[in-house]
């Protein structure tokens, strides 16, 4: 581990062992506020709370568990537990979420008599201002360490702000106005709101552990290739990428001149994966595949000089992402193939002469 993930891995867990301790002082305030008023309103941010404990040390856990290097057991790294605390994350938020719903429907029938509103109201202000910052330092910590599960921790944690200062504005129309049956119909409010957020952590998660394809990596990736692509770059295609954590593990294929020897591919080859791991700050692992031209390559071929070009260069055309994921655009038939053979044949019989082909 290089001193910068040493430094990233440090800065995340203590990211996460702040979340954990802030969540515990935010469900202690929130359980007393909630004692004090019997309030469905408020006993909903307070099961919200429990959820964020326990999520925030499932994700503490899965911190620690994905800076451990590849081994023989998980040759890509442990960077997918990320993933499983994501949508671990989710499924308790949806449970939390029903657990609120029992409770405010429970008082819209049966009633609840509301005491201590206004010092109710002030503990959850407090808590939802100090939820608000610490949502705002998970997510731009996360983001600055290429952390899915603290950018995970602190959008739940903001929603959970979001959340109390809705109970907030919901208990005052209840304090002002004496209509009771506004707190557990803010509570069923609540209950909705967190239900689409623990949603959408579990889609993340998904995705994620089904290796769905990440539409800003492959934006990054193109980006990448535009600063780095040389005319060599024949043609790119049948991009892979998928994610472990902070590590993307990139598969395509290139086409190069056929009449390279395969000392010349293989020092152009370990090029083309320095640039991009070096554009992925190192976090990237680079395989690629190389493929022979063909004459149909000519016309948009930018090698110069070429004595084995057909036709003259036209235009190099931009690689797409739609382009760079699909397939090539030309096949190697039967016949192309024997041709390719019989030149490189003949730039063997060259290099043997000691000549440059």
């Amino acid at each position: 581990m290089t001193a910068g993930e040493e430094r990233d891995h440090r800065l995340r867990k203590q990211a996460a062992l702040i979340s954990v301790l802030v969540g515990f002082g935010m469900l202690a305030l929130k359980t007393t506020a909630y004692f004090l008023t019997h309030s469905a309103a408020i006993l909903s941010d307070a099961l919200e709370s429990i959820v964020h404990v326990f999520a925030t040390s499932i994700a503490l856990y899965s911190i620690v568990v994905s800076s451990r290097p590849a081994d023989e057991s998980h040759p890509y790294g442990h960077g997918k537990v990320e993933f499983f605390s994501a949508g671990l994350e989710g499924g308790l938020i949806v449970v939390a979420a029903f657990a609120i719903m029992y409770a405010a429907i429970r008082d819209l029938i049966f009633g609840r008599e509301l005491v201590d509103l206004d010092v109710g109201m002030l503990f959850i202000l407090v808590a939802s201002v100090v939820n608000l910052l610490l949502g705002w330092f998970l997510i731009t910590r996360g983001r600055a360490t290429d952390s899915l599960t603290l950018v995970a921790d602190g959008k739940h944690v903001l929603t959970d702000s979001y959340t109390s200062f809705g109970v907030v504005a919901g208990l005052g129309l209840v304090y002002l106005t004496g209509i009771k049956i506004l707190d557990p119909l803010v509570a069923i409010a609540v209950a909705i709101n967190i239900l689409f957020s623990g949603y959408k952590l579990m889609r993340v998660s998904v995705g994620g552990l089904m290796d769905e394809s990440d539409r800003e990596t492959l934006v990054r990736f193109n980006d990448v290739v535009k600063r780095a692509r040389t005319p060599e770059w024949i043609n790119l295609h049948h991009l892979r990428i998928m994610r472990s954590g902070r590590m993307h593990n990139l598969d395509f294929h290139l086409i190069i001149p056929f009449y390279w020897s395969v000392e010349e591919a293989h020092t152009f080859q370990g090029h083309v994966v320095k640039k991009i791991a070096k554009e992925f700050q190192n976090n990237a692992t680079v395989l690629i595949h190389l493929d022979p031209c063909i004459e149909k390559y000519c016309p948009s071929c930018g090698v110069d000089p070429c004595r084995k070009r057909k036709v003259q260069l036209i235009r190099q055309e931009e690689w797409t992402i739609n382009a760079m994921i699909g397939d090539p655009p030309f096949i190697i038939d039967g016949d192309e193939r024997d041709t390719i053979a019989q030149h490189i044949g003949d730039n063997s019989e060259d290099h043997s002469k000691g000549t440059k082909p």
